[in-house]
């Protein structure tokens, strides 16, 4: 029975049409496809001459039909910036109901009982579903670093006859039935650039290029028991490829550049996918849940009505704060809101100090509001611009010249970046007794040794960056900016070039090229020296902060590892100078 003959079953099933011209009407199909689709029918025995659906009809029609639903509501929503770590997606209210309980309400109309849900992200939001609607609830443990694949395979046992629905939906018509007769995801008659697949007239979901436009992909899907085994046998499989961690659970459908199953076409205007504040915005202007400080801030410090903010867009998840890019007044600018536990590791004080020697310097972004109390920052976004490359050698030497004429300067704030200070201060944030490294003791012991050397070398103390990474170098038409001042203090400016060695991950022999690039060829060996303890002393300062990330349940991955070698690996590097025992 193919997709056009269960089409015309549901439809006698459901409404009991007499008349082809109708039911031609109604299904989308010619008036020829549904007279053929009729004779199979008959043929069959599922319906009878009178079109009535037969008892072999109706039994078909069981074993075909919804049994249960999964709701996919584990995620973040990093998009819905600025309000993301306010609300959890499946919880947004339009006229004041939750997306999640107007879901569940459509699905039980169609009287599927049976429903998942796979939380994450504050799941404890939806422990009182529990007792008002009965559902079943399913955690997925890896939601912070994985996608919603994970989320559907947590839920695998339970995929046959089933609904597989995103938390994030709002849908004006419900989109459930008590008969559904074939496999089928949902995308609508919208072009939309980000989607990867299009319907073509065989009703196909064809892969399409990233250049390319698709139909909006909806998300809900109906799966059948007759596609329930190889969906789930293909989620098992991208599963077990680290390469997938980022993979929505639409990947789990395509096989051979198409979806292994046909489209079902709805309106746009009918289901509003939402992942932004503004989607929302749109959807219900009165919402409560609109409300945010940060909105409010902007409104107040460009003097611009809150409906002007407009394209919100949230930046790459940064390693201490969350960033959001939006207009207003045919501007464009940044928003920084401090990230988890950044109250414990920067004093938004000493920013705004810094920021208020640098600004105007040419030396770093335009700053058009930071606060001193919760670190709350706007800055003019820079067209166009792009980050340091630290293989490449031209990048190099522009950002070391850059870093030279910063240090020239001599600024002087009244706060200091005490590194070793900051090693024990970080190790006193953990909730764990001891280090997650087995030898970190050891490897303490030794770096502190370091110290000595450290402070019988001359110094020319001066408003330090701290964090001169590579990503903090922004190259534009505007020219050369170093960005994000949160750690700066005064400090050695030779921790600078330790610091830009670190975060590039460089071994040895291109720290080495990097120190030449700064001094020009000409660095001292006892500056080489004490750069090397820096590097040292800095691989545990950031192992540290690492390990405080670790019981936030951030986790950093290859970068933690790293610095924790830097700390081992070139304090014996550092250790063995000092004795005399190498020489350059």
């Amino acid at each position: 029975m193919n997709v056009r003959e269960r089409d015309i079953l549901k439809l006698l099933a459901d409404s009991g049409y007499e008349n082809q011209r109708a039911l031609a009407d109604v299904s989308g199909h010619s008036l020829g496809m549904v007279n053929r689709s009729i004779r199979y029918l008959i043929d069959n025995g599922c319906i009878g001459s009178d079109m009535h659906v037969t008892e072999k009809g109706m039994e078909y029609i069981e074993s075909m039909s919804p049994k249960n639903a999964i709701i996919l509501a584990a995620g973040f929503g990093m998009r819905m910036v600025p309000i993301n770590t306010m609300y959890t997606k499946g919880m947004l209210q339009v006229d004041g109901e939750p997306l999640v309980e107007r879901l569940i309400k459509q699905l039980r109309q169609a009287h599927i009982e049976k429903i998942y849900i796979v939380v994450g992200f504050m799941k404890e939001e939806y422990e009182y579903l529990i007792d008002k609607y009965g559902v079943k609830l399913i955690v997925n443990k890896n939601y912070m670093e994985r996608n919603n694949l994970y989320s559907l395979r947590a839920a695998a046992k339970y995929i046959s006859n089933s609904y597989i629905v995103p938390c994030d939906i709002w849908c004006r018509s419900n989109p459930f039935s008590q008969t559904e007769l074939y496999s089928w995801y949902m995308v609508s008659d919208l072009v939309d650039d980000e989607s990867s697949v299009r319907v073509n007239r065989k009703l196909d979901l064809t892969v399409v290029s990233d250049e390319s436009a698709g139909n909006s992909m909806v998300g809900i899907a109906y799966v059948c028991a007759e596609t329930a085994e190889t969906l789930k046998k293909r989620v098992d499989e991208l599963c077990r490829k680290d390469r997938n961690f980022d993979s929505f659970w639409e990947a789990a459908l395509i096989q051979g550049g198409k979806m292994i199953v046909p489209a079902r076409v709805v309106s746009s205007a009918d289901y509003v996918e939402i992942n932004t504040y503004e989607q929302l915005r749109e959807l219900d202007e009165k919402s409560g849940q609109l409300r945010s400080d940060a909105i409010s801030l902007i409104a107040n410090v460009l003097k611009a009505p809150e409906n002007e903010i407009t394209d919100i867009t949230v930046l790459k998840k940064g390693m201490t704060n969350r960033s959001f890019l939006f207009s207003c007044k045919g501007e464009r600018y940044i928003m920084r809101i401090p990230g988890e536990g950044t109250d414990k590791l920067i004093d938004r004080r000493h920013e705004a100090a810094v920021y208020d020697i640098i600004n105007g310097r040419g030396i770093c972004d335009e700053i058009a509001y930071i606060s001193p109390d919760n670190g709350y920052k706007i800055t003019k976004y820079i067209d166009g611009a792009r980050v340091c490359d630290p293989e490449n050698e031209d990048d190099l030497r522009a950002c070391m010249a850059k870093l030279k004429e910063f240090h020239s300067l001599g600024l002087k704030v009244g706060h200091s970046f005490d590194i070793f200070g900051m090693i024990d201060f970080y190790e006193s944030l953990w909730k764990h007794e001891t280090s997650i490294y087995k030898d970190y003791s050891s490897t303490k012991e030794n770096v502190m040794l370091l110290r000595s050397y450290i402070d019988i070398q001359p110094k020319n103390s001066c408003l330090t960056h701290i964090d001169a990474v590579p990503d903090n170098f922004l190259f534009s038409d505007e020219g050369l900016r170093l960005i994000d001042w949160e750690y700066a203090g005064m400090q050695d400016p030779h921790v600078d070039i330790a610091m830009f060695c670190i975060y590039s991950l460089y071994d040895r022999e291109q720290c080495d090229r990097l120190i030449d690039i700064y001094f020009d060829g000409s660095c001292p060996e006892a500056v080489r020296t004490k750069i090397y303890c820096y590097i040292a002393a800095c691989g545990l300062l950031w192992s540290n902060w690492c390990e405080y990330k670790h019981d936030l349940g951030i986790e950093f991955g290859e970068y933690s590892l790293c610095q924790y070698r830097f700390a081992k690996d070139f304090y014996k590097i550092a250790a063995q100078r000092i004795s005399g025992g190498e020489r350059r």
